[in-house]
């Protein structure tokens, strides 16, 4: 074997064993222990526990953004990729909880500060093409013209909010129903 595919392992290796002790154990002793790669690995690879987080919450996100992307590609109209983001993004949180947890948990939990620039950097290429697809839609007059952080609020913030609570667990939370009730209804706060 290589010395990159190594190296390679190692770090998917690393971030998988991170999310399996995220949020109970998430120190850089438990990690070691529980991965068998050494703290000399860790800092080698990430600088620190909090720059393995960062990475990591940049391959959370990425999964749920590819997850919305392929959602809205197959959309027939502005509306229908609307309703298949909302529905995507509760799939996503359903089918990927550690994700979806570590997404929702870990920027409080975690100073992922220093890693900003990184983090929106790896986030650009897809939020720039969900961008560029609702930009579209607002230039045809199908989606109300809105700064892209509002409609950002309007698209995600519910479902965001709803994924956060599943996750808490809050007895009145059912993604079943939420995937009912809440594509139709984010679709019209965005229609034009």
């Amino acid at each position: 074997m290589t010395r990159h595919k190594r190296s390679e392992e190692t770090v998917r290796k690393l971030l998988d064993t991170a999310l399996e002790i995220y949020p109970d154990d998430f120190t850089l002793r438990a990690l070691t222990a529980r991965s068998g790669v050494s703290m000399g690995s860790v800092y080698h690879h990430f600088g620190s526990l909090e720059g393995l987080a960062a990475a990591l919450y940049s391959r959370c996100m990425g999964a749920l953004l590819d997850t919305l992307v392929a959602a809205v590609r197959e959309a027939a109209d502005a509306r229908d990729g609307v309703r298949r983001a909302v529905t995507a993004y509760l799939g996503f949180a359903a089918g990927h909880a550690d994700q979806a947890r570590f997404i929702h948990a870990a920027p409080y939990a975690i100073d992922l500060g220093p890693y900003a620039e990184r983090i929106a950097a790896d986030k650009a290429p897809r939020l720039g093409w969900l961008n560029a697809w609702i930009q579209r839609h607002m230039d045809a007059g199908t989606v109300a013209r809105l700064p892209v952080a509002q409609v950002e609020m309007l698209l995600i913030g519910p479902v965001a909010e709803v994924t956060r609570r599943w996750l808490a667990g809050a007895p009145e939370i059912d993604l079943d129903e939420a995937a009912r009730v809440l594509p139709e209804r984010v679709w019209r706060s965005l229609s034009a």
